[in-house]
């Protein structure tokens, strides 16, 4: 994001009743918090917006923000949930390395908003990694496998 573009945000959200804005692009995150800051010891405080330490981390260029992808056909997170690798707890996962999975086969669960999800493979193949965590949070669009 270039500081023309940040700069514009941060005046839209000086300007706004708007205290926090969160904006996600290709090369990276940016996030503005509007906070309270006095001057001077006065009855009346300045509104002025503050940069997180996340906004400047969405500054830096898209190779060194965006970690490399494995080769192979990577399946990404539909949803933001829980990440299941089996159908219940002590139960055997739906896929593990070297597995073989067709087109449609379900390869994990993601729990949301209490409802589980099952997630397909999009593609036939091999699994030859799994990214996600069994219990873990993860984000829409997050890499989940790679079939190759």
């Amino acid at each position: 994001m270039d500081l023309r573009k940040l700069k514009t945000l941060i005046d839209l959200v000086s300007d706004s009743n708007v205290s926090e804005l969160e904006i996600t692009e290709a090369e990276g995150k940016v996030r503005i918090v509007k906070g309270g800051v006095a001057l001077q010891p006065a009855p009346a405080a300045v509104a002025a917006p503050v940069i997180s330490s996340t906004a400047l981390a969405g500054v830096v260029p898209a190779a060194a923000a965006v970690p490399e992808l494995p080769p192979g056909h990577v399946v990404k997170s539909p949803m933001v949930g829980t990440f299941y690798l089996s159908p219940s707890p002590g139960a055997k996962g739906f896929v593990e390395v070297g597995s073989v999975v067709k087109e449609g086969e379900t390869i994990c669960i993601i729990e949301a908003m209490k409802i589980l999800n099952e997630i397909e493979a999009d593609k036939s193949g091999t699994i030859t990694q799994i990214l996600g965590q069994n219990g873990q949070a993860v984000e829409y669009g997050q890499p989940l496998f790679v079939i190759e």
